[in-house]
């Protein structure tokens, strides 16, 4: 009987070894790559593409001082006829400096959201970067945009959220492969 859970005990932390040592935040230039794949978007705004099709190009670049570039494309198709959508690349770029924080990143051009500037910042816990970008409109309500980015293996999972004053607009998930370093 003691010899079973000895056996036990050693399997049980056999397996919860990889846990513990997938617990720890990974660093940025785990991420660096360009990562190509696609995403299903869901939204409520849209009556007539309430569930659409996106193609999406992430490249990341760790930079020496600990900072990184992110530039995300993102074909929609969310407009026009819904049997022949009209389709539009939208490109965002980005520049994320350290800061005292570990595992948080500011942009770089540190926006003045008041001004009509959107503030974006970046965070690391475990295998998700999290980037999150905030605007304020002219009336005070606020928009957000979180993208989340997990590395899963050779893949990258995406998960995208778009508040506006704390309601769920739409919503995008989706998994991307690491096209080149």
């Amino acid at each position: 009987m003691a010899r079973i859970k000895v056996l036990l005990a050693i399997a049980l932390f056999i397996v919860a070894l990889p846990t513990v040592g997938s617990a720890k935040d990974v660093p940025i230039s785990a991420f660096k790559g360009d990562w190509r794949g696609n995403a299903i978007s869901e939204n409520n705004v849209s009556v007539n593409f309430p569930i659409t099709s996106r193609d999406i190009d992430v490249d990341i670049r760790p930079d020496a001082a600990g900072g990184f570039n992110i530039t995300w494309r993102t074909l929609l198709r969310q407009k026009g006829n819904p049997s022949s959508p009209k389709e539009v690349l939208k490109e965002t770029t980005l520049t994320f400096v350290i800061t005292d924080k570990p595992g948080v990143w500011k942009d770089s051009k540190g926006g003045d959201v008041y001004a009509g500037d959107t503030v974006s910042w970046a965070q690391i816990r475990k295998q998700t970067l999290t980037i999150y970008v905030m605007a304020m409109s002219d009336t005070g309500d606020y928009d957000m945009q979180v993208y989340k980015r997990t590395l899963t293996g050779l893949n990258m999972e995406l998960e995208f959220t778009a508040i506006r004053d704390g309601a769920i607009r739409r919503t995008a998930r989706g998994r991307l492969i690491l096209h080149s370093k």
